[in-house]
This record gives C-alpha cells, structure tokens and sequence, in this order.
C-alpha cells in the first residue's frame, strides 16, 4: 500500500518527502525495521523513538511518523503529527482495510472479569450461529486458530491487533470480541477498531502506578464508550452496557448510546437476577429481561461470575439473540484458564490456580474459597514490582482477614527489591492480625512458597495460588523467565511432568 493511502486516515499532519512510497508493513520497534517498513517514533517512558530513527533509515526504512521534523534525507518521507501513538492506530487500521468497519465489534472493559465475561460472549455468539473471533489476555481466536498473544500482554499493539481483526475478516467472522484494557485505551492501541458494543464489569482500585489516580483511571475506561461514537455503520446500534451496582456506573451511563442496558443484582436494573443458587459445581438462577425471562445453568463459580453472567447476556440481549443460544452459550463455558482452575493430582486437599492481583480480586476468590471448603485456606500470592505499591498492603490485609494461612512470595518484581515489596504486603497482613512465623510467611522463591503451602496442607484443606493464572512467564530485573503456576502446584502435588503444558 502506498504511503499516501495509509496517512489519508490521519486528520491532522505534515508530509515531507515522497508520498509514493510502498509500505509493506507497520513498527515502532527500532530493532524490527527493514526495507518496506513505516516506523512510527514513539516517545515513550524509557526511551524516545525519535533517536533511533536514524538507526531504522540505516537498515531501509523510507518512510516514518514523527512528532517533529527531523534533519533526515530528502529520499525520507517524514510524517509529522500532533501524537504518534494515535497516528500508530490509525494507519494500522488503514493497512489492513480497516478490518472493524466490516464486522461488529464489542468491547470488554473492567479492572476484574474481562477475560471471562469477553470468552462468554464470544461463546454466545457462537452458539447462536455468529462466526466470532474473540481476542483476550489469554489468546487471541480467529475462526478455528488459537493464538497465544505473548507474555503480560494486556491489550495487544495497534498492527497486532488490527492484523487479528483483518484474520477474524479473512475467515468469514460476523463479530469481534475484544477484551479492551485501561492501558490499552490510554495508549490508544484500540483506536480505529470501530466498536459498536461497550461494557463494563467494574472499576476499582488497580494500576494507579500508571495512571496516577482512580479518576484517570476511571477516565481511560471511559475512552471505551466514548469510542462508540467513532464511526456509525449502517443498520448496526451502538449499545452500552453497564453494572448498575458499581461505582461507575452513572459516569458511565452518561456516553451516548442508541441502546442502554444495565446489569446488576443489588439495584433495579434491565438485566438481573432472581433465585440465585451457587455451588461447589456452579451457579444456576433465573434471568429478567426487557424480553422475559430464562433459565441458566453455568459451571463457573462465585457469585462475581453471576455478573459477568449477565453483563455477558446483556450483549446478548442487545444483538436480539434467541434464549436458547444464550443458555447454550453459557453452559458450554466450562472454565477459562488460570481462573479458579482446580489442579488435581490426587491430592486429599484442594488445589486452584487463580489470576486474582488485584484487593478485590482476591477477596472474591477467598471468599468464593471459603465456599469451597470447611476446612483452612492457604493462599500464595504476591504484588508485581513498579505497579501499583497502594494495593499492596491493601492485598496482604485481605489475605490476612479471609485466609487460615498466608504466603506471600514473588510475582514479577522487576527491578525492585523483592524484600520490600513483600515487607509492603506483609504490613496489611500484620493489620489483619496475623502472627509473622505462626500463620503469615514471607517465601521469597515462588516455587518453594507453592511447595510450602502444600507441605502445609491437611486432607480438606484449599490451597489457592493467586497472581500468575494463565501467565507464562515472571520477570526478575528486566528480564522474562519461563515460569507456569500450574507446572510449579503440580510439581509440589508429585506430578513434575503433563502433557498439557
């Protein structure tokens, strides 16, 4: 594609040089430019792209976007532009034919339930007949092909995700479901992907070390409705849906909408819940709606499921889908990866690896661990280092109040000390009551502290690891090493080896 044709979609720019240039492919990483290539310079936190454009026109690159003109040759073209990381999206958008214009496209937003609630709706749409691709934290789907989007990946990069989009086109989707995350929003990776459905699951307290406060946080969030009114296509509503029993909810109810549905089971709402019943196997209750009223069985547990049940049946109920797929939908979601998934190796206790890393993640899964046992809970878990250190003591006085015994131990420390941040978590925990060396330890090898809890263990018990779920990897310093909950708990149970992994 031409140059001139991918900065048609900028509104605001200067083009220096020649417009004719054939671009094959989009970057902003230096070290991945080649002839062909249109390098977008990104001032960033550590680094500023700028700099390394001389290193990518070295290796061929002939054209790039930039905040500023640079003194760089005249064969260069140069696109100036009030934003880089905007101008990324947008032209990844535009190489790709805009893939969002051509399928329809919701958005799962939320500090807890994101991936699950986005897998339900995929599952739904599914069910009802909608090819659908469907990219989360975990995996991105496009028609049959599963496709593991890489370590700690939030919402992938602009050409990635527009590059999964132009897939779920390709293999004949009617829909895209994309778990959309507040880093994602603010750095504008989405921008160009044209949703027509917005929900929210909830917003509290979490990467305050980015954003720097919760209205900033709550701000970024709020891009994802906003968005609803990027492009209108023909015949299709845009729909917000919202949790009626969150704090965000009249912010978020305020965002232009053709349609407005609301979820809850505290306050009134258009979409709720009556004669709830949870269990060790699940939850089943009676759905109301605008259009009546239905039965759902589910083997998810807790009743934070119960909500992204039906924020998930909201986007339902918006796309005028028969009740039966929606049940059928919901029923064949047996569980998402490193969400209280069970591990059982034969063990006489139990054993779950959960994502929770946030206060109110994990005080719902102790609480929904609680549920699960009549005996102990012993949780590991721990904070990740240069994120959000308000949270930790935050954490570790949650473990202390709803856990029998706390470990607290690595989960991505980075380049600070991993004996602070524990320290950090440990001083909540000492809030809540707990004796250091009697029921609360500090382990700071993540797979001695798994092995630990399960040496602990008594028949009845419930060993929770938290933090890690389906994650791949833990970073010490700056750099990844392979690293797998499930592997470690599993090893601890005397299973060291499964094909699965």
């Amino acid at each position: 594609m031409q140059l001139r044709q991918l900065v048609a979609a900028l509104e605001e720019k200067e083009l220096w040089g020649e417009p004719g240039t054939d671009i094959e492919e989009i970057v902003f990483d230096s070290r991945q430019t080649k002839p062909g290539a249109l390098f977008v310079a990104i001032s960033g936190t550590q680094s500023d792209g700028h700099s390394f454009v001389p290193q990518t026109v070295a290796r061929g690159v002939r054209a790039v976007i930039v905040e500023r003109k640079l003194p760089l040759a005249p064969e260069v073209a140069q696109i100036v532009v009030p934003d880089s990381r905007k101008a990324l999206a947008l032209v990844s958008a535009a190489l790709h034919g805009f893939p969002g214009r051509q399928l329809r496209v919701i958005g799962v937003t939320g500090t807890d339930g994101k991936t699950t609630t986005s897998t339900l709706i995929g599952s739904i749409l599914e069910a009802a007949g909608h090819r659908t691709g469907v990219i989360t934290t975990i995996s991105a789907r496009i028609g049959d092909q599963f496709i593991d989007t890489g370590f700690h990946t939030t919402t992938p990069d602009p050409p990635d995700v527009q590059r999964y989009m132009a897939g779920m086109v390709a293999s004949g989707a009617r829909y895209a479901v994309l778990e959309t995350t507040s880093h994602g929003l603010a750095q504008y990776r989405t921008l160009g992907c044209e949703y027509d459905v917005a929900v929210i699951t909830n917003i509290t307290h979490e990467h305050l070390d980015f954003h720097g406060t919760f209205d900033e946080y709550r701000e970024a969030k709020a891009r994802l409705f906003q968005q609803l009114s990027s492009l209108r296509k023909p015949g299709v509503p845009k729909v917000s849906v919202t949790n009626v029993d969150d704090p965000s909810f009249d912010f978020l109810r305020q965002f232009a909408a053709d349609v407005k549905l609301s979820y809850g089971l505290k306050s009134p709402a258009d979409v709720t819940a009556r004669d709830v019943k949870l269990g060790a196997k699940g939850a089943s209750f009676t759905v109301v709606t605008p259009r009546g009223e239905f039965q759902v069985s589910s083997s998810l547990l807790g009743d934070f499921n119960v909500y992204n049940i039906l924020a998930a049946i909201s986007v339902g109920i918006s796309q005028e889908l028969r009740f039966e797929a929606i049940q059928r939908g919901i029923e064949q979601v047996k569980g998402i990866t490193g969400r209280m998934e069970a591990i059982d190796c034969g063990q006489d206790f139990g054993a779950v690896v959960d994502f929770a890393h946030t206060p109110g993640s994990l005080e719902q899964a102790l609480k929904l661990a609680r549920t699960l046992t009549d005996k102990r809970v012993i949780v590991v878990f721990g904070c990740a280092g240069l994120r959000d250190q308000l949270k930790r003591p935050e954490m570790g006085f949650v473990a202390g109040r709803l856990a029998d015994i706390v470990v607290i131990t690595a989960e991505d420390p980075r380049t600070e000390s991993l004996d602070d941040i524990m320290e950090q978590i440990a001083q909540g925990t000492r809030k809540a009551g707990r004796q250091e060396g009697a029921d609360f330890f500090k382990i700071g090898d993540r797979g001695a502290a798994i092995e630990f809890a399960v040496q602990t263990a008594r028949a009845g018990d419930l060993v929770i690891v938290t933090g890690k779920g389906h994650e791949q990897s833990m970073c010490f310093g700056t750099t990844e090493y392979p690293w797998s909950d499930h592997k470690a708990l599993r090893r601890a149970l005397g299973q060291p080896e499964w094909p699965s992994d």
